[in-house]
């Protein structure tokens, strides 16, 4: 696979700031802005041509929108103006299973960011969303022949519509707070991913979402279902240049596990600095089914993402991961949640979280046993770096015990970085911004041996970067 570039490495080219500059104009076909009503909702659906349910499905969201509260643990972004910001933005393209059908502009993008023809070669499975459009979809032969289903979630909705009804907001409802209601009412693009029973997927599947204008809202939906042993690693890149105004992220991620599945969801995001992240992510267990998140958080202004799972099968098993990074004026509020619901299930959740530059690291955890889920075991890890005087980090921590059997443990400190450490470093010829990124390395280690080799090597050269100065601060 030498000289193929793959989708976690655009995150590793540093800030995008640095690739593609401040963003510039490109055709676009649709742009969707206006209040959130009803006339609004209805024609996004038109316009992408839905079945009757999916569109009673958006109209739904929006009642739960406009009646539930804001979220009291949201902060900082006060400045979105929902009513000014673009719903969906289809660039001028049609959608491509080859690299040079896309339009040249689009290519350029594309290249410039590490994405060059080369990677329909090798991957074993690409969906790029361009905005609110899902402008790429490759898959290898061999795997079609497994049955193996990948599609923008929008063509999926209307080639595959029991399936994905099957699925659709049933892991991640749209009643569970303002924010989830109203990426329901607006999703747009994303990635549908179907693993029949007994196959293992023998590539990870990758998809990447870009986006290319300012003051658009993003709320692409991701389904990653797995049938009963069944397996499979997907992997998804965020990006975007930098803005002279910001954009907003608003993102799904619903994985469903059966019996004895084993799914591995991995999230690098290296946003640049105008992006303000939320994400809703969650997954279901069936009985002996494995799932892992591993979450990667390194750019955007403000980030909220608590990647979580329901335990809902005997034995059925949950490990998260997270590293979040919070380098200048900007704020990483993570966190993870596992939920046992059945027998003898089991959990670990590890964070690391650094701050520096006056940055904010939050760490926002639950973990649930309920009555009946006897001998579960889960296991919380907190650990949080600060680099300086002006940074700050949190940890909030909470667990809910209804069944007596069960062992809940959770570990939690907080470290700085002292001058004595700096000092040796730099005397062995280190910079001070080299001494840091060491440190830090050092500092997520044991994050990063629970990933495959590639993407090991991916996170430490956006780290790298990002204390180097190559990462840059928008």
């Amino acid at each position: 696979m030498a000289g193929a570039a793959r989708v976690s490495d655009i995150v590793g080219r540093g800030s995008l700031e640095e690739v593609l500059g401040t963003v510039k104009p490109y055709p676009k076909e649709v742009e969707l802005r206006g209040r959130i009503e009803r006339g609004l909702v209805e024609e996004l659906s038109r316009m992408k041509g839905e079945p009757d349910w999916m569109r009673r499905l958006r109209l739904r969201a929006l009642e739960a929108f406009q009646r539930l509260p804001m979220p009291r643990w949201l902060y900082g972004i006060e400045e979105i103006d929902l009513e000014e910001i673009a719903y969906y933005v289809k660039p001028e393209t049609e959608r491509a299973e080859r690299w040079e059908d896309l339009p040249q502009w689009m290519r350029d993008y594309y290249a410039k960011i590490g994405l060059p023809e080369v990677e329909a070669r090798f991957l074993a499975g690409l969906t790029a969303v361009f905005d609110s459009f899902g402008v790429l979809t490759r898959m290898k032969e061999e795997l079609r022949k497994m049955g193996i289903i990948l599609l923008p979630m929008d063509e999926a909705v209307k080639r595959y519509p029991d399936l994905v009804k099957e699925y659709f907001g049933r892991v991640f409802p749209y009643a569970e707070h303002k924010f989830a209601a109203l990426h329901y009412a607006l999703w747009s693009g994303g990635a549908f991913l179907y693993v029949p029973p007994g196959v293992r997927v023998p590539q990870p599947i990758e998809a990447f979402f870009f986006i290319g204008s300012e003051l658009e809202g993003q709320f692409e939906h991701t389904l990653v279902v797995v049938g009963e042993g069944a397996s499979v690693s997907f992997i998804e890149g965020c990006a975007a240049p930098m803005m002279k105004t910001y954009s907003f992220h608003d993102g799904a991620v619903e994985v469903y596990a059966h019996r004895r599945a084993r799914v591995q969801f991995v999230t690098i995001q290296n946003w640049s600095r105008n992006i303000i992240n939320f994400n809703n992510k969650r997954a279901v267990a069936e009985e002996d089914a494995y799932v892992e998140w591993v979450e990667g958080s390194i750019g955007s202004k403000i980030t909220f993402t608590y990647p979580s799972t329901v335990l809902r099968g005997a034995r059925a098993s949950t490990r998260h991961y997270s590293v979040a990074i919070a380098n200048g004026p900007y704020v990483k509020d993570i966190g993870a949640k596992a939920i046992h619901a059945a027998p003898e299930t089991r959990s670990m959740i590890v964070s690391r979280s650094v701050s520096a530059g006056g940055g904010l690291t939050v760490y926002r955890g639950l973990v649930k046993v309920a009555r009946g889920a006897r001998h579960s075991v889960a296991h919380v890890q907190c650990e949080s770096l600060v680099l300086d005087d002006e940074s700050r980090a949190y940890t909030f921590p909470r667990n809910e015990l209804d069944e007596p059997t069960a062992e809940v443990t959770h570990e939690a400190s907080v470290g700085r970085l002292g001058v004595d450490q700096l000092f040796y470093l730099q005397s062995r010829g280190l910079s001070e911004a080299d001494a840091k990124a060491l440190v830090v390395l050092g500092f997520v280690r044991d994050v990063m041996r629970g990933l495959p080799l590639e993407m090991a090597s991916v996170l430490a050269k956006v780290i790298e970067m990002e204390f180097s100065g190559a990462g840059g601060i928008g």
